[in-house]
């Protein structure tokens, strides 16, 4: 068995399928840029078959991936399979992942398909897969509940057609550590000629417990492990990347194998994927989580100050906790401004990108004392989150808030070149500045979401704000940030009416 363990991500596939988290094509590469840095094995980039931005979208980070294999995920059938393989062909190293489900309920209730078909139809999807790249793999979905006679039938018949690795899906997070870890150590048993592929797993986490059967899946064999940053994904989650990584560095012991992950890099791709996403990271949050590594017990404190481990099992600086500062300020010129943005790993496509986040820096340090990686992360991602093709824009904010009073916002907006201006009373000054933005755009959405973060700490930090909107079914997150609040907030609901008034959000992989 390998002592190699294959980290295949997939945030910008199974996590861009949580609600209101869809990306950019510039967002997608940004990650996936990073998730390169970070050392991920296998990039899963997206559904080609889903729409051509998805494949656009898969296709620009094959092209610009070096170091990691870029995967498309495809349907066992043949416009799937295609639309992946010519996704992937302009990858150094590429993958197609071809899936079909294998439980009862799915073949029955989904597919209308007989257990014969399903085999045929995945045999075929992996020999057409083989055109493209000899980098195939193959998911039974809902293994979890599919019958152990006919999962071992359909992985001896895909091995036969040439996959390389097998996935072994939770799909619905239905099982338990004991259970799934024995039905991974089965597999690997009965499957003829189980030892000349990889035997992967992906887990959700609708009971709490992806990682933890993940791990179990390690420890019986499964050799490559399916996760997200973050553990983003459809409805509780996938298996947490970081969690997977961490558990196995820190009890190799126990695991026997180790990955390729540069464990600095948890810490800042965790911060890219929750500013680009929407999705912020609870505080008590394993390995990520701004409370992971804090020690407010006197009992504890007295103990790692004698000695850090009596504490603490892993360092903060090996996943990337840091607390460098950005010494650069109002004075500081455009050089030592990209000189940090290429230390911190941000790449901006052009000298009008690194001109206009040049001047955003200028702004923001005319408001703040100190600047810290931070403030630069969430500039940038607020930056690339502009489009000039958005219909809205702010021009202006001002409220009236004050004791006893009504608060009262007026606001100015761009629409399509043209201002609109507004004026609203509400409950405080972030909800009358909602308000008044609603009165001219009239979108006839519903908030399901308002959350805001501090990016860094001080009375002069930067607020960091989500909001979600929901419209005939549609959700969509907006993000902003700004030293003031509401004009955060304000940035934030604009951004969200950007994508619900914009193009409409990728197919889900299954639909």
């Amino acid at each position: 068995m390998s002592d190699r363990l294959i980290i295949f991500d997939t945030t910008l596939r199974d996590g861009e399928q949580s609600p209101g988290a869809a990306m950019t094509k510039d967002e997608k590469i940004r990650i996936a840029r990073q998730l390169e840095r970070l050392g991920v094995d296998v990039i899963e980039a997206g559904f080609a078959a889903a729409s051509p931005g998805d494949a656009d979208a898969i296709k620009a980070i094959a092209g610009v991936i070096k170091n990691s294999t870029v995967c498309s995920l495809a349907r066992a059938n043949e416009r799937d399979v295609r639309a992946a393989g010519e996704a992937v062909k302009p990858a150094a190293s590429g993958r197609i992942h071809t899936f079909i489900a294998t439980s009862p309920i799915h073949m029955e209730k989904k597919l209308r398909m007989q257990p014969d078909q399903v085999v045929e139809a995945a045999v075929k999807a992996v020999k057409m897969a083989l055109e493209y790249t000899d980098n195939v793999e193959f998911s039974a979905e809902d293994a979890v509940r599919s019958e152990m006679d006919f999962l071992c039938r359909v992985f001896e018949a895909v091995i036969q057609a040439g996959a390389k690795t097998l996935n072994v899906p939770d799909t619905v997070g239905y099982s338990i550590p004991a259970l799934w870890g024995e039905r991974i150590r089965q597999l690997i048993e009965r499957v003829p000629n189980s030892d000349k592929v990889v035997w992967s797993t992906h887990c959700h986490n609708d009971l709490g417990m992806a990682v933890a059967n993940s791990l179990a899946a390690v420890m019986n064999g499964a050799r490559q492990v399916e996760c997200t940053i973050n553990g983003l994904g459809e409805r509780a989650g996938n298996a947490s990347l970081e969690e997977i990584v961490m558990a196995v560095k820190t009890r190799r012991d126990v695991f026997g194998c180790d990955s390729r992950i540069d464990t600095t890099q948890i810490v800042p791709t965790s911060r890219l994927v929750s500013q680009i996403t929407g999705y912020p990271v609870q505080p008590n949050k394993a390995i990520v989580g701004a409370n992971a590594f804090s020690h407010e017990s006197g009992i504890h404190q007295d103990g790692v100050l004698k000695h850090r481990e009596t504490y603490e099992i892993m360092r903060a600086e090996d996943v990337g906790w840091s607390h460098n500062k950005l010494t650069l300020g109002k004075l500081s010129g455009r050089n030592a401004f990209r000189t940090r943005l290429q230390e911190l790993g941000i790449v901006l496509e052009s000298e009008e990108a690194l001109n206009a986040a040049f001047a955003r820096f200028k702004e923001l340090a005319d408001k703040k004392r100190e600047i810290f990686d931070e403030d630069l992360q969430a500039l940038v991602a607020n930056e690339s989150g502009l489009d000039a093709c958005d219909r809205f824009k702010l021009v202006s904010l001002k409220v009236c808030s004050e004791t006893g009073e009504t608060p009262h916002a007026f606001v100015v907006l761009s629409d399509g070149g043209g201002e609109i201006r507004a004026d609203e009373f509400g409950g405080g000054p972030v909800d009358a500045s909602f308000r008044a933005i609603e009165k001219r755009v009239e979108s006839g959405s519903t908030l399901l979401l308002y959350s805001v973060n501090n990016i860094t700490t001080g009375t002069d930090a930067q607020g960091e704000v989500t909001v979600r909107l929901a419209r005939n079914g549609r959700i969509v997150n907006g993000q902003g940030a700004d030293t003031d609040i509401v004009i955060a907030s304000a940035k934030a609901y604009l951004n969200a009416l950007n994508k619900l008034f914009g193009a409409e959000e990728r197919a889900h992989p299954q639909v």
